[in-house]
């Protein structure tokens, strides 16, 4: 009886050791399909774009200085405040050059009394030259006093107009609207239009902004065969958020920059609410229209040391790793323009944990 029992003992753990490594050889011979979602992808109208770091500027940027000499008495704008055109912002001592006005118009009515009676002289001896009282060179040399008489009083009246706009020169004004800048000089200073003292401050207008920002040679010919200001411009802020207003292009360069091999653009984009600084760095969406392309969702894409990657769901129903050449995005996917071709399936999600040659069981994106 003992070996009976001791027999059917052995004969039962050969049987459950024997099914365990049934199992586990099935376990190795057929892994369980890696459930994911895949998107069977297909050429679709998709714009053309190009990126590029811009740099905001004024769309006009102006130097304020001094245009005569004289110590600068007041300044009447506060640092950073937007102005109109016309608009005072410093003033230059006025008592010099009031002065100087008062001795040209004073200059100028010497020389008008001296033509009234160079005039009165030449009409009384042209009088007695045609009665032959007196020679007709007396009467020539009264005509010619004259003449020069008059001719002073023209220098006279210019020296006026020079002193009048001397003493305008006092008030120095806006030239244009803008923001104003830091004052370079302080008050009770000596200025000088003859040196760099001159420099008072700078006003620059931000409404609208220019943007300058370059396309590299390749990108600049594909737009070559449109119109610049057909292009559509769009601005991104520093923080991500896209800014509101379109921009447009206002100038595009002739030629290629032999250092950077790039072409320099500058837009112009409205600024009202000023949200938009000079100097501020942006990032340009340059849109030339649309073409033919295959889009993926930017989640699909993954990077290696070899570039990026998707991955495929064959007909065999495995994992396949198929290297892509991406290009720019359109909302949020990505536009793959070379790698793929119409009819993969792509897949969407549990992509970490794939192997190339791993079973998936696909299920198409709602």
């Amino acid at each position: 009886m003992r070996l009976v029992a001791l027999a059917l003992t052995l004969l039962v753990a050969a049987c459950s050791q024997g099914d365990a490594k049934q199992k586990k050889d099935d376990a190795k011979a057929a892994p369980a399909a890696l459930p994911v979602t895949v998107v069977e992808v297909a050429p679709q109208q998709v714009p053309v774009t190009f990126e590029a770091v811009g740099r905001t500027e004024g769309s006009r940027e102006v130097q304020v200085r001094a245009r005569v000499m004289g110590i600068l008495e007041k300044q009447l704008y506060t640092e950073g405040d937007s102005v109109q055109a016309g608009t005072v912002l410093f003033q230059i001592e006025r008592a010099p050059f009031e002065i100087e006005l008062a001795q040209a118009r004073g200059t100028l009515a010497q020389e008008i009394a001296r033509q009234e009676l160079a005039g009165k002289e030449a009409e009384r001896l042209k009088t007695l030259a045609d009665r032959r009282a007196i020679s007709q060179k007396e009467a020539d040399q009264a005509t010619s006093a004259l003449s020069q008489q008059s001719a002073a009083v023209q220098v006279a009246r210019a020296r006026v107009r020079q002193a009048e706009l001397n003493l305008s020169y006092t008030t120095v004004s806006a030239p244009i609207g803008g923001i104003t800048g830091r004052a370079q000089q302080s008050i009770g200073s000596l200025v000088s239009p003859t040196n760099e003292s001159a420099m008072l401050t700078t006003l620059t207008r931000g409404d609208p902004l220019w943007v300058r920002f370059s396309l590299s040679e390749a990108e600049f010919a594909t737009l070559r065969g449109n119109d610049p200001k057909a292009l559509e411009i769009r601005l991104e802020m520093a923080d991500g958020r896209p800014y509101p207003e379109a921009a447009r292009v206002n100038f595009s360069g002739s030629t290629v920059d032999a250092a950077t091999g790039t072409v320099q653009m500058r837009a112009e984009v409205p600024n009202p609410e000023l949200a938009l600084l000079p100097g501020q760095f942006v990032r340009v969406r340059v849109i030339a229209g649309t073409q033919q392309a295959i889009v993926v969702p930017q989640t699909a894409v993954l990077q290696n040391e070899g570039g990026r990657f998707v991955w495929v769901a064959n007909a065999e129903g495995k994992a396949v790793q198929r290297p892509i050449r991406a290009g720019g995005w359109v909302g949020k996917d990505w536009i793959v323009l070379d790698g793929l071709k119409p009819g993969e399936q792509v897949i969407l999600d549990n992509v970490v944990r794939l192997r190339p040659g791993a079973p998936v069981a696909a299920k198409k994106a709602s």
